[in-house]
């Protein structure tokens, strides 16, 4: 909690100048607003956690500018608006479980894993030839996302992507 507002700590340094104390500079989200503030915290100063519960939750469908999430025990749905996750959005498949942060029985935020495990649904024939090393090609995974692989992945393979860069990391 700060300032009375539920926030997701995005970013922390920590700093250690030569000459007096050691702090924090952090990027505060609003779980409610979205909204991203940089606060420094001094060293050892005290927060409170907010009340927020961090459920495992399938992804249903899209539904406008809201991603709709239901919980396979209880088969209760949730809503999380699209901002929440935009830049991972397209890495995204119906049916698969994400960890979804929930504050009064609302979704506020989502965790997004490491890697997601696509297949390749659309992919050119690599042509061998005049490449040196490191020769990539554009192919399709099933949610429309594309990507940079090497030329030896070809239609029907399971490839790895790395969430935070968007980029192939191998063949699964």
């Amino acid at each position: 909690m700060f300032r009375d507002a539920p926030c997701l700590v995005v970013d922390k340094t920590f700093v250690s100048p030569g000459k007096g104390s050691a702090f924090f500079r952090t990027k505060l989200k609003n779980l409610k607003t979205g909204n991203v503030v940089d606060f420094t915290f001094k060293s050892g100063e005290k927060l409170e956690e907010a009340p927020v519960e961090v459920k495992e939750l399938q992804y249903l469908y899209r539904e406008g500018d809201n991603l709709v999430f239901i919980n396979p025990r209880s088969y209760e749905q949730l809503t999380l608006p699209m901002e929440m996750v935009s830049g991972f959005f397209p890495l995204m498949k119906e049916g698969n479980n994400y960890q979804v942060f929930v504050l009064d029985n609302q979704a506020v935020a989502m965790r997004p894993p490491l890697k997601v495990f696509l297949k390749v649904i659309h992919a050119e024939a690599g042509v061998r030839g005049n490449t040196v090393s490191g020769a990539t090609k554009e192919v399709e995974v099933e949610t429309g996302y594309k990507v940079l692989v090497p030329l030896f992945i070809k239609e029907g393979d399971n490839i790895s992507i790395n969430v935070e860069s968007g980029q192939y990391v191998e063949r699964v």
